[in-house]
Parts: C-alpha cells; sequence; structure tokens
C-alpha cells in the first residue's frame, strides 16, 4: 500500500519543486540536438520520478526508453548527468526519421531515510510534520485501517504483518522512529534496528521505565553498551514540554532535525560496512520461561 502518485500539477518546474521539498530524486529528461524531423524541439523537457512522469517529449518509443533510462540512473542514488543520441528510424522504428539527443539530469534523493513504525494519534500527527522535511518517510504498521484515508505525498505506506522485519530493508544511516500499540513489538524493532549497528538514529516512545527495561533487555541479549545508549528513549527534545500528541511530534521532529543536521555539518557518512551485533545464542525457552527483567 502506497501513497497516491498523482501531484495534480501540470509543469516540470511545479513537480521539481514540490519532490525536492519532498526529497524524492527525479531525472529532467531535456531534448538538445534534433536532427531532421522529430515530435518535439530543442528545449523541450520530461520530469520522471520512480513512480510518475510529468509532461512529454513526444511519446512513443522514444520516450518509453527515456523513461526506462531515467529510472535506472535514479537507482544509482547520486547527483549527475547522461547524454544520449537516438536514431528515430533505424533504431526505435518512429516514423519521423530525425535523431534526437536527450540529456538526463539525475537529482539524487535526500540521503535522510525516515521510517515510522506505528500510526496512533502522535504518529499521525508527527507525519504531517516529517512530510513537509527534504526525506524520505516509510510510515509502517500492521493495522491497515489506522493509516488515515489521505496521505501526504511522498510517503510511503507499509501495511506489514511483521513490522520488525522491515527494519532490514532500510538504507544504511535511517533514521527509526519506534510507536507502536505493543511494548513487545516497540522492543522487536528497536532491537532489530540496533543489532543493524548502521542506523543514524533509533528512537521509542515511551516512559523512563520502558526505557530501562528496553535496556536490561539489550543488555541481557549481549549488545554492547555504547550500542544501547545511542537508543533514544523517552525520545524527543527535553526542552519541549507537553503531552498532546501535536506537542509530542514537534518534541521528536525537533530532535531528528537536529541530528540529521549536526550529521551534515561534521560530515558524518553512512557506515555501509557496519557489520551486525553478534547476539547471545537463542534459548530454548520452556514453557512460563522469563527474562530475568521479567520476573
Amino acid at each position: 500500500m502506497t501513497a497516491s502518485s498523482n501531484y495534480h500539477l501540470r509543469t516540470w518546474a511545479s513537480a521539481a519543486a514540490k519532490l525536492q521539498q519532498q526529497g524524492e530524486g527525479y531525472v529532467l529528461v531535456t531534448i538538445v540536438n534534433v536532427k531532421g524531423s522529430s515530435p518535439r524541439d530543442n528545449g523541450t523537457k520530461m520530469l520522471v520520478s520512480h513512480d510518475r512522469t510529468v509532461e512529454t517529449i513526444g511519446g512513443g518509443h522514444l520516450e518509453f526508453l527515456a523513461i526506462k533510462t531515467a529510472r535506472e540512473l535514479l537507482t544509482q542514488g547520486k547527483q549527475h548527468q547522461h547524454m544520449e543520441e537516438y536514431p528515430l528510424g533505424t533504431k526505435l522504428g518512429q516514423c519521423c526519421g530525425g535523431r534526437v539527443t536527450l540529456l538526463y539530469e539525475c537529482f539524487a534523493p535526500s540521503e535522510v531515510q525516515i521510517a515510522l513504525f506505528g500510526a496512533g494519534h502522535v504518529a499521525r500527527a508527527l507525519v504531517t510534520i516529517l512530510a513537509q522535511l527534504p526525506v524520505q518517510i516509510r510510515w509502517i504498521d500492521s493495522r491497515a485501517d489506522e493509516f488515515p484515508a489521505s496521505i501526504q505525498d511522498g510517503v510511503k505506506v507499509i501495511v506489514s504483518d511483521q513490522p520488525e522485519n522491515e527494519v532490514a530493508h532500510l538504507n544504511p544511516g535511517a533514521y527509526v522512529i519506534v510507536m507502536t500499540h505493543l511494548h513487545p513489538l516497540d522492543y522487536a524493532i528497536a532491537e532489530a534496528a540496533l543489532q543493524r549497528n548502521d542506523t543514524a538514529y533509533v528512537g521509542v516512545i515511551g516512559s523512563e521505565t520502558k526505557a530501562r527495561r528496553f535496556r536490561m533487555r539489550l543488555q541481557y541479549w549481549g549488545f554492547p553498551q555504547s550500542v544501547i545508549d545511542q537508543m533514544q528513549c523517552p525520545i524527543g527534545l527535553d526542552t519541549v514540554a507537553g503531552k498532546h500528541p501535536m506537542e509530542v511530534s514537534v518534541s521528536i521532529a525537533g530532535q531528528i532535525i537536529a541530528h540529521y543536521q549536526q550529521r551534515r555539518e561534521l560530515g558524518i557518512s553512512d557506515n555501509a560496512e557496519a557489520i551486525p551485533i553478534a547476539l547471545k545464542p537463542t534459548l530454548q525457552k520452556q514453557i512460563g520461561y522469563k527474562e530475568p527483567f521479567d520476573q
């Protein structure tokens, strides 16, 4: 399940501005040279993102190949330019018969990926703030009916029976925000995120009591103290008080923004080579077994 891909935008310029504001990548395809006959003139532009196109360079096989090439460039995840010439008649079978040179300008998506687990009141308030930032957002819950009917552009909604498994699909350096309806699920997600050892931020909503229990459990299963200390729980800025969902959301968003801005200023890069944390061997749990801190 994903958000609607309809921007209701008619021009490549307005679409580009919207995508940049949301941290999504796109490719701007421009006709830079025409020899002979072609469906469109020099300077004609088309915008291509991972799931939509805005405007046209003339349709037909040329446009089909241009969209395919643009999306292949997007998968590289970096800013770059690429130029390619197309013979419309001999190669593409278009009756125009001319030659067209296309310039591909690839604008990479934001490096900041946020995974928001949970679709409760605070999460619904928080996503309205995050959707206005230049970041990628994955919103995950097991309950499809908890998501609002209208989802902000750029927010990818994922309905999963096992939300903790979605942690494996995140980019290195992802920001993980945990606020589900179940404490055991919160723990499973936080553990999976910390075990990766390459996330930029792991924040869990909850009290100091919940934080102590989670830290004890992580320690029990063999997490180094330095990794345990990376978990933010309670989540949010201490300087922003209040318990209303929007107040809590502002606090969390402020902490996330401060964190990724600081990483950017310090030149901290994502650690794609990080070695996952090795945990203790799984115990053969008997019926009624409890970990020491659950007694």
